[in-house]
């Protein structure tokens, strides 16, 4: 028995730890899905950065080309000095950048001359502010285009990643392209066809001031953010319904090992409750036999010297209680003789309700003794059964006379018996003290008995003839107190129609 809980255990061990390896792969997977879409995010939004600056560069070289040669030339042959504070030249300005950046998403322009002064913006209000550049003004006036990340937002937005606004300001120089090529005579420039080819080639001429633009790319972090987001309910999701169905079949793997184990286990009670019996049996039925001679020998001659006795002392109980004792000795053989070699029904066609009368008949003077009221409650043309009447009837016999014992002081017997399907269903319930419930699991095993006399084996011998007549036997405890014995027999030969024929 420890050695098959052991192996129980073992296999519940194993199972348990298949199935923590396989939640903790979940988990881990889980978690990479989510930091690999965390990375994959991330790794977006600088590539979309990158297209930003990119894109931004694009814009200025081609505003730059626009504002040298629409405005700086023009400007340049007309009034020979740049002076934004003309509001002709302004208007012109403002004219060129917009109709450059017409339908490009752009929030603002600024451009600084090389003293850090804003000349030119789209909002007034900052015109002719100074020093405001900071250092990316420094590296445009160098020669280089750089470009910075303005965001803002709550805590939150900010730890995750996704703040409320997000601008991307990028700072280029505004170059003159290939000045050499111009020159000027009088107040007009003059350019030859190999002198305006090169220009366009070439654009790398001097630093003429800083273009400054902002763009307010939030609408693309948000989409960014809205992706990130199905992502991780995607795979929520799918880990999600990888989870049940994991748990579920867990669940059922855990009752089939759990069912089988149980199995096994009873299996094996059973085989080894079997090997007892059976040794016990052939214990039990040499020692009977030897027993059963010499005590026919003993109640034999107690019944000859008690019938002498009678004749001279009457009054000597000797002898009467030797025959008595011998008598109830002979029972309890009788009893381990039937137990350890169970007898094969001689099947007949039987009805049940003949042999319960057989049995209240006889328990009929016991019954009044005892003051115990008794009940029936047969139905009516039940099926005949295939079975051994002598069997049945001390099948029976032994589980009322169960009930008897169990209700010294009076009470009530109900016996109760019905159709059932394939055969009949009897019942025997008694208002005694019950079956203590630490004992209905051992009420079947030999040798069991809570009573100061007997020999334990009465209920066994009952479960056995109702297992050769292929039925079933029950016994629980009733709700209100007392006992209940249910037997199912099968085998059903016709059905009684109440005139002592059979209907097929």
């Amino acid at each position: 028995m420890h050695k098959d809980t052991t192996t129980k255990v073992d296999t519940v061990k194993s199972f348990q730890l298949v199935k923590h390896f396989t939640f903790i792969s979940l988990v881990v997977v889980f978690v990479g899905t989510l930091i690999l879409s965390v990375l994959f995010t991330h790794w977006v939004r600088t590539v979309h950065r990158t297209k930003s600056e990119d894109y931004a560069r694009l814009l200025i070289a081609n505003l730059n080309h626009q504002v040298f040669y629409q405005f700086n030339i023009p400007v340049a042959w007309k009034f020979e000095k740049i002076q934004l504070r003309n509001k002709e030249q302004f208007e012109l300005m403002d004219n060129v950048v917009r109709n450059a950046l017409h339908s490009f998403q752009v929030d603002m322009v600024n451009i600084y001359n090389l003293n850090n002064v804003i000349s030119y913006s789209f909002d007034h209000s900052l015109i002719g502010k100074k020093d405001v550049g900071g250092t990316t003004y420094q590296r445009a006036v160098l020669g280089e285009t750089s470009s910075k990340l303005v965001q803002r937002g709550s805590f939150w937005e900010m730890l995750l990643g996704f703040p409320k606004e997000v601008k991307i300001i990028t700072m280029a120089p505004l170059r003159a392209e290939n000045p050499t090529l111009i020159f000027v005579k009088g107040k007009g420039i003059v350019f030859s066809p190999l002198q305006q080819q090169t220009a366009l080639a070439e654009r790398d001429g001097p630093v003429l001031g800083v273009f400054e633009v902002v763009r307010d790319i939030t609408g693309d972090y948000r989409n960014i953010f809205q992706f990130q987001k199905w992502m991780v309910l995607s795979c929520t999701s799918v880990m999600g319904i990888i989870f049940l169905v994991l748990r579920l079949l867990v669940k059922r793997g855990e009752a089939f090992l759990e069912r089988r184990a149980r199995e096994q286990l009873e299996l094996k009670e059973k085989l080894s409750r079997a090997e007892r019996l059976s040794a016990l049996g052939e214990l039990t039925a040499g020692i009977s036999h030897e027993i059963r001679n010499p005590l026919g020998i003993i109640r034999s001659s107690a019944e000859l010297l008690k019938k002498k006795m009678d004749r001279y002392e009457p009054a000597n109980p000797v002898a009467g209680i030797i025959v008595e004792e011998s008598g109830r000795l002979n029972t309890i053989i009788t009893d381990f003789l039937n137990f350890a070699v169970p007898r094969t029904p001689h099947l007949s066609p039987v009805r049940v309700s003949e042999v319960i009368e057989k049995n209240l008949t006889f328990l009929a003077p016991r019954l009044k003794e005892q003051q115990v009221l008794l009940e029936t409650r047969i139905e009516r043309n039940l099926p005949v059964l295939m079975a051994d009447p002598n069997m049945l009837y001390q099948a029976f016999l032994n589980i009322l006379i169960n009930a008897l014992q169990a209700m010294k002081n009076g009470g009530r017997i109900l016996v109760r018996a019905n159709r059932s399907s394939g055969g009949v269903s009897i019942h025997f319930e008694d208002s005694g003290p019950g079956i203590c419930s630490e004992y209905l699991g051992k009420v079947w095993d030999p040798f069991f008995t809570t009573k100061e006399t007997g020999s334990g084996l009465g209920l066994g011998i009952v479960r056995n003839i109702i297992k050769s007549h292929g039925g079933e036997i029950h016994i629980t405890n009733k709700p209100e107190g007392g006992a209940a014995v249910s037997i199912l027999l099968t085998g059903s030969k016709g059905v009684d129609n109440g005139n002592g024929t059979d209907r097929r």
